[in-house]
């Protein structure tokens, strides 16, 4: 019998990344669902038809969810469906903030309908601006205002409540920045290879000193499904990103070098809020379900030219 995946948000980068991973599996079947308010219908894959299906549904609503997951009586569930986007998520709070009824919404039919694990995409936004360095999954200092962060939180401790009074397991994946073939221009690494591709300037907010650490998409994928198939950190949270920390302007230097472009980098004012000094995560949990080396920055920006889909 095949297992019953529901992935939301799966017209997303990192979700229909996982979408592809999952339906390598020819035991699994992956139900798809994504407003596209955000995804692209561009991302869905392209091949193994009869393993997947895409539903165009809101995972914010009850209805279309309730829907949905009657039907199917998934085994799992990937939530990864969410408003992203530091600038997005800023410019509109009220649609970050309507994540949390998603996540009551989704749980009650878990609890409801047989699911056995729902594995959740938060971020390292969570952390807010760190105190401790690296970041560890066991320190939260919660002191972040932006709603994204918040809303996160929220519903990391949605998944804890609902393991302590339903018993519905859970895996938590605090991402940070991934990137590759199929990410959107909204974000650092992808804006930056496009303006470098095609020669227009790249434009770093405040002096460039801001550190981040950069994950590839498999590396992502790999080790989420590798927890996933292998029933590993059941009830735990798992920082998914890479230790390498590189400064935004090292990053849009190394960019320039190696597509050999003659972009110039432009300097704006700092953001407001929302743009972090440091971020660098403690990945001991991530490095031993991915059980290989970390893909280079350099490697993976290479990758991500060759494949010409950064420009989604």
């Amino acid at each position: 019998m095949k297992r019953k995946i529901l992935v939301t948000g799966g017209a997303g980068f990192v979700g229909s990344c996982m979408v592809d991973k999952l339906i390598e599996d020819e035991n699994n079947l992956v139900i798809v669902v994504d407003n596209l308010s955000t995804g692209n219908i561009g991302r869905l894959p392209t091949t193994h038809q009869d393993r997947w299906k895409f539903i165009k549904c809101d995972a914010n609503s009850y209805r279309d969810l309730a829907a949905v997951m009657m039907s199917y009586q998934f085994d799992y569930v990937f939530h990864y469906a969410a408003v992203v986007g530091v600038k997005r998520t800023i410019e509109n709070p009220v649609s970050v903030l309507n994540d949390i009824n998603g996540f009551r919404y989704l749980l009650d039919l878990c609890k409801n309908t047989g699911v056995q694990r729902v594995f959740f995409s938060s971020s390292s936004e969570v952390y807010g601006e760190p105190f401790e360095h690296p970041q560890n999954e066991q320190t939260t200092p919660l002191n972040s205002r932006l709603p994204y962060a918040v809303v996160k939180n929220v519903g990391e401790s949605f998944l804890r409540s609902y393991k302590q009074e339903f018993d519905l397991d859970y895996t938590i994946f605090r991402f940070f920045n991934t990137y590759g073939p199929k990410q959107s221009q909204d974000f650092v690494m992808s804006k930056f290879i496009n303006a470098a591709v095609n020669g227009k300037d790249i434009t770093i907010y405040g002096d460039g000193s801001q550190t981040r650490t950069f994950c590839y998409r498999l590396d992502n994928v790999d080790a989420c499904a590798n927890a996933f198939y292998n029933n590993l950190h059941v009830n735990d949270t798992v920082n998914i990103g890479s230790d390498f920390e590189v400064s935004v302007l090292e990053l849009a230097q190394m960019i320039v070098e190696i597509t050999n472009s003659k972009s110039k980098i432009v300097y704006l004012p700092p953001l407001k809020e929302g743009d972090m000094t440091r971020r660098k995560p403690d990945i001991g949990k991530m490095r031993d379900l991915l059980g290989r080396e970390l893909t280079t920055i350099p490697d993976g920006i290479r990758k991500t030219i060759e494949s010409n889909q950064y420009h989604y």
